[in-house]
């Protein structure tokens, strides 16, 4: 039925074209009265084709077919319509014109709020000009210039394309409009090479189809993926997402990767399914998976992985971070795993991992029957503890291990974890909980010097003013750079006491900002500011700032300098646990009230933890603690997580909260 209803059509536009020229079947297909039109009609500009294939998209027609004309098609961005299908006939080359693509998020073509769009191709390639947006002298950095950005559109078919080399992804699947998610987006028969950031980067979908698609050799900018769903929020959903028959090789990072830290118990749960796909030829990680690590920052839901096969990857085949036991589940059906960090015989080729900011244990993970071949004498399985105490729980699976013409079984088992993997060791005191606490400034609070260096969070926190009704609060942001990491504005808003929203103002990237509000009411506020994987620090002008480690131990980037914390009256026992991430690494001292230093480890990597055994102080006491470079290893990532005190430090004492 469908072969005869475009046998109609043809035979429709021959007749057409034997009775007018181009202008004329142009005004037929805006009138409706050709069910398809070519392209070429608008005309054919090979130096900039821009305004004639745009015309031709604007033109209504239901069928576009951008026709072959010996010459690739060179654009500027396009944009899409509603209700149309867009034939790139065989051999079509549609080509960012050079020096164009100047905005950051200037991508090949776009489909913003739209519905009913079909981008169908044969042997057809969509590509930009990965290398001249990798020039500093020809463009300022972003990693936003897709190939086909797809936000907030129902609908949605691309099949038998090749979109590469962008500043970007290949395809990008965002939000346009909050709350309004990507709802039947089918992507087939589909090659994503040579893109800037990632293969497909999914930011928001329901019901995604992704089949027999090939990613390979991205790089440019992190996380380089072969494919990355990473919501920038918890309203953004992962729903009814299926992978069939994909094949990731060759990117500088993850085959497939998972970031979901930014959906937390309340986000819709997910349900996101793995089909007969592979990992092959030296992707860093074949498969990752991070969420949140708290109860209430870890999203519900499922993730599937069956039949697939992950080969050869740099590093470890599969990596699950901060995932705790209560969130997602994530479960693994027959799958394999082939010789990983064949050169690295102490990495495991599975490994789950406890990062910067977990306090939970990592778990919830059940491995199924998976084959493992490796040729190098190592543990299949590993637990990496950069935090210490956590632990894991909930780890089921059975590893069938291949190597060197025997097989060895290894079952996970709880009591097998306890004793392979058994926690760090040191003295368990529980953070403080602020629940249904008041928190107050300290009534006197000492003068003592105030660090003028920046004190930077990595990733972002929550800052703590306290205000009266009426006063204006000055503060300074300043939102910094990692490494090559791209950007971009970040808003501030305050949270009164009573729970009102404030908006603050923005800062852009990489800049800082003055901002100001008015105190609708006494009390404290508190900053959220977002602005991962970069950095953010808060000058207090007007009034002391303190940075809170109530939902999660603080983050720092670099020797932070002196911070101050308050060991209230009447506390009996309190620690301060240091560590670097992932290996990083810092120097911390502590000092007591009157100044006298009283402990200091240097080139911490692990956790270590000050907890002195003294006794319970008749009064408020503001202590200080020194986060500086270490004498071995560089100065990155560090993290501080105060138990059994107020989970506050600050560049001024008269920062600082007791909790009553």
């Amino acid at each position: 039925m469908k072969q005869a209803k475009l046998w109609l059509a043809a035979v429709l536009v021959g007749a057409a074209s034997m009775a007018a020229g181009p202008a004329e079947w142009i005004e037929q297909a805006k009138r409706g009265e050709l069910p398809e039109a070519k392209a070429s009609w608008w005309g054919f500009d090979a130096a900039d084709a821009t305004e004639a294939l745009q015309a031709a998209i604007d033109s209504g027609v239901r069928r576009l077919v951008v026709d072959n004309v010996g010459k690739p098609w060179i654009v500027r961005p396009l944009v899409l319509a509603s209700n149309q299908t867009v034939v790139f006939a065989k051999g079509v080359v549609v080509e960012a014109k050079e020096e164009e693509f100047k905005g950051g998020t200037d991508s090949l073509f776009r489909i913003d709020l739209k519905e009913n769009v079909e981008l169908v191709g044969e042997d057809a390639i969509l590509q930009m000009r990965r290398a001249d947006y990798d020039n500093p002298a020809l463009y300022k950095k972003a990693e936003w210039r897709h190939v086909l950005c797809i936000r907030s559109s129902k609908n949605v078919t691309v099949s038998g394309l090749t979109l590469a080399l962008s500043g970007g992804d290949g395809i990008y699947l965002g939000v346009a409009k909050k709350g309004v998610t990507n709802e039947n987006v089918t992507i087939r028969n589909v090659v994503c090479d040579r893109n800037y950031r990632q293969g497909i980067s999914v930011i928001s979908a329901r019901h995604l189809l992704i089949e027999n698609v090939v990613m390979k050799d991205t790089g440019g900018t992190a996380p380089a993926a072969g494919i990355d769903f990473e919501p920038n929020g918890p309203s953004e959903e992962l729903v009814d997402c299926v992978m069939r028959n994909c094949v990731a090789e060759s990117n500088q990072g993850c085959g497939y990767v998972l970031y979901l830290p930014n959906l937390h118990r309340d986000s819709a749960p997910i349900s996101i399914r793995l089909e007969n796909c592979i990992s092959r030829n030296g992707n860093r990680t074949d498969f990752a998976f991070i969420t949140g690590n708290s109860e209430a920052e870890a999203v519900l839901g499922t993730m599937d992985v069956a039949n697939c096969r992950f080969e050869k990857a740099v590093g470890s085949a599969i990596s699950i971070e901060r995932k705790p036991a209560t969130g997602a589940a994530v479960r693994f059906v027959d799958c394999v795993v082939d010789s990983p960090a064949a050169d690295r015989p102490t990495v495991a080729p599975v490994v789950v991992r406890s990062k910067a900011g977990s306090r939970e244990s990592v778990g919830g993970i059940d491995f199924g029957e998976m084959m493992v071949i490796d040729p190098v004498e190592r543990p299949v399985f590993g637990y990496e503890d950069w935090v210490g105490g956590s632990g894991v729980q909930s780890l089921r699976g059975t590893f069938h291990i291949q190597r060197n013409g025997q097989e060895e079984t290894v079952a996970l088992t709880q009591e097998w974890l306890a004793k392979t993997f058994p926690p760090r060791t040191y003295k368990q005191i529980p953070p403080l909980s602020l629940e249904g606490k008041t928190l107050v400034p300290l009534a006197a609070a000492p003068e003592l010097p105030v660090a003028e260096e920046d004190c930077f969070v990595r990733r972002g926190g929550t800052f703590v003013v306290y205000a009266r009704q009426g006063e204006t609060v000055a503060l300074r942001v300043k939102l910094g750079q990692v490494g090559r990491y791209s950007g971009k504005t970040m808003p501030v808003t305050a949270v009164a006491p009573s729970g009102a929203k404030i908006n603050v103002g923005e800062v852009p990237f990489p800049e800082e900002a003055e901002l100001s509000f008015a105190a609708p009411e006494t009390g404290l506020y508190r900053l959220t500011l977002a602005c991962s994987p970069n950095r953010v620090a808060v000058t207090g002008v007007s009034h002391p700032v303190a940075i809170s480690g109530d939902k999660a131990p603080i983050s720092f980037i670099g020797a932070a300098g002196d911070l101050y914390f308050l060991l209230p009256a009447g506390t009996k026992e309190f620690g301060v646990l240091v560590y670097g991430d992932a290996g990083e690494a810092v120097k911390a001292t502590v000092f007591d009230p009157a100044g006298q230093q009283v402990w200091e480890e240097d080139t911490i990597t692990l956790p270590v933890q000050f907890a002195p055994d003294r006794p319970a102080p008749a009064m408020d006491e503001v202590w200080r603690l020194r986060l500086s470079k270490p004498s071995a290893l560089a100065c990155e990532d560090n993290c501080v997580d105060l138990r059994g005190i107020p989970p506050f430090l600050a560049r001024d004492p008269k920062g600082l909260f007791r909790a009553e």
